[in-house]
């Protein structure tokens, strides 16, 4: 195996990773600071305030929790950060993999259970094809990680 083929699938892994960092960080810092532009934004004008909660009480677990989610979400995009400066071959294939299979779980997950409830019923196809397209780009990694490793 040449060296150009190995720094080319680095290459395009550390592209992948830091696309989806600047995703994940930048979903994260609206999710924390902006709740209402987000939800509205995420799902809508009509349907954000309904997501927002109905009393002080339910906002603020909402608000609570939602910044919590951000703040999760900021923490994998600094680790996919990091990560993306990993050169070992044998990881990327197996992250890549990792990666691949908890975007197919998270359109699942909306396939199941997003697109019965009320208010989010419209939205979960366009957050499916989403995740599927995320999930794509590892997989369109992985293959052209084995191209390179089997030609």
């Amino acid at each position: 195996m040449s060296t150009s083929s190995s720094s080319s699938s680095s290459a395009a892994f550390r592209l992948i990773c830091l696309l989806h960092s600047v995703v994940a960080l930048t979903s994260g810092a609206l999710m924390m600071f902006y709740v209402k532009e987000a939800y509205a934004f995420a799902h809508g004008i009509e349907t954000a305030p309904k997501l927002l909660g109905s009393t002080p009480h339910d906002q603020l677990l909402i608000r609570t929790s939602g910044s919590f989610s951000g703040l999760l979400l900021f923490a994998i995009g600094f680790l996919l950060f990091m990560i993306s400066s990993v050169k070992d071959r044998e990881f990327q294939s197996l992250f890549a993999g990792g990666c691949t299979a908890l975007h197919v779980f998270v359109a699942l997950w909306r396939f199941w259970f997003e697109r019965r409830v009320e208010d989010l019923a419209w939205d979960w196809l366009r957050q499916t094809i989403g995740d599927f397209l995320m999930g794509f780009s590892w997989v369109f990694f992985l293959v052209y990680s084995w191209r390179e490793k089997y030609d």
